[in-house]
């Protein structure tokens, strides 16, 4: 959004948005301040309220007993900086362009990333794509809202490049800026950032972004909690991730204590959804296959929790599926802003509202390498699509010949390939698949 148009905005906002009072931190406004929690390479079965016998999460499983929990949540894709990239848009990589999470360039020898002509030439460009983008941040602009970014973000400074008023990142690839810089102390290195912009908003609606590198690596947790899981029998690799689930966890509930103790939980609109799954190698410092940058549940399914007091009633939703492409036109209805048809999303509130169910009975979603290949033309990077029906899941792999066929109600670990057996319900879903994204089939590499 360029400034001239940004000013538009703002002009728009002073004339229409809503009557604040003057007691700082206290609001007139029925808006809803909006804290969005994204932890950063979690698979959706590390939490205490999703079952799992040794990771403790209380905070978090506090926030589940106050929230719309919908177990069956999804991302579209299963690598950082697209997944991120479609929660602050709405859009599926594909629609929005920033499928990778690098552009793939060929380095000149000896010569680092950020040094490169050629890759910061393509980061630049990547960037400017995604700015061509409407962000979260601009259309809560509309309405008053001041915004912080916090935690991972690719594209370049988040006021120029996603509209925040405020943030952590620099975000230029030139002095190292990639995927949060600086904005990766947060959560690790407490949490005053976020509160000290709280309490500058004064009277405003604010919009926190909270994307802690957690518990992403470095896995080198606090030694009580490492300490606490390595004596439960873990391996050293795996107590590691453990040990920083929970510590995640901790931060969450500094920054929810926070809420409590200031008045603004009752006015806050609280949601949380991780980035893209991780399943921890027992044997290497590293993710395990089946899980991020993969089209299977462990890299592409995540708990979705909503809560906002006194709006949205807490309950659970076991067989709704819902997607992280729904928190934009979820905070956008909350917060009285019109959004266009082009946002596959849907308004969550509405869900709960009708105990759970919805129009949608089928997500879809996409997985790209890692280094974007060529910005104009996303079918280069493609390598599978993936559809879920109800408890079925078909996965497509960019030759459009190897289809897998799950039936997540039965096998939600995906381990025994249906396709052979049902091939009506695998043609049909296949069919579904080429009708919303349609991909050439081409060779595997």
């Amino acid at each position: 959004m360029n400034s001239a148009t940004r000013f538009l905005i703002t002009l728009l906002a002073l004339a229409t948005g809503p009557v604040w009072s003057s007691a700082v931190g206290q609001t007139a406004s029925r808006l809803p301040n909006i804290l969005v929690i994204v932890p950063d390479d979690q698979a959706w079965t590390d939490y205490g309220f999703m079952g799992h016998a040794e990771i403790r999460t209380p905070n978090l499983d506090r926030l589940a007993k106050q929230s719309a929990v919908f177990p069956r949540g999804y991302v579209p894709t299963s690598l950082c900086r697209p997944s991120l990239a479609s929660m602050i848009t709405g859009l599926y990589p594909h629609q929005h362009g920033i499928t990778g999470n690098d552009p793939a360039f060929v380095a000149e020898a000896g010569t680092p990333r950020n040094k490169s002509a050629e890759y910061l030439r393509l980061s630049r460009l990547m960037i400017e794509r995604f700015r061509s983008k409407t962000a979260l941040p601009e259309l809560l602009e509309q309405q008053g809202y001041v915004s912080f970014q916090s935690g991972k973000w690719w594209e370049g400074d988040p006021s120029s490049g996603g509209g925040f008023t405020r943030g952590m990142t620099h975000g230029d690839p030139a002095r190292g800026g990639r995927h949060g810089d600086a904005g990766l102390a947060i959560g690790r290195e407490g949490l005053k950032p976020v509160f000290d912009f709280v309490e500058s908003a004064g009277a405003k609606p604010w919009f926190v972004w909270y994307a802690p590198m957690l518990p992403h690596q470095p896995h080198n947790p606090p030694d009580r909690l490492l300490q606490k899981y390595s004596a439960n029998g873990a391996g050293a690799h795996v107590a590691k991730y453990f040990a920083m689930c929970e510590w995640f966890d901790e931060t969450c509930g500094e920054l929810l204590d926070y809420l409590a103790a200031n008045g603004l939980e009752e006015n806050t609109l609280v949601v949380f959804m991780a980035d893209n799954g991780w399943i921890q190698n027992p044997d290497q410092p590293r993710f395990d296959v089946r899980s991020k940058r993969s089209p299977y549940d462990g890299g592409i399914r995540t708990p979705i929790l909503v809560r906002w007091p006194g709006h949205i009633a807490p309950a659970e939703y076991p067989d709704t599926l819902v997607s992280s492409l729904d928190f934009v036109p979820t905070v956008c209805a909350a917060a009285d802003i019109g959004v266009g048809a082009e946002l596959p999303g849907i308004d969550l509130r509405k869900v709960c509202e009708q105990a759970g169910t919805s129009q949608r009975d089928t997500l879809f979603g996409e997985i790209f390498d890692h280094d974007l290949r060529n910005l104009d033309d996303p079918l280069q990077s493609l390598l599978f699509r993936w559809c879920i029906e109800n408890h079925w899941k078909l996965i497509v792999d960019r030759s459009g010949e190897s289809l897998q066929l799950f039936d997540l109600k039965t096998d939600p670990h995906e381990q025994k390939n249906l396709a052979a057996s049902h091939p009506d319900i695998t043609q049909r879903l296949h069919e579904k698949i080429n009708a919303w994204y349609p991909a050439p089939p081409r060779p595997v590499k």
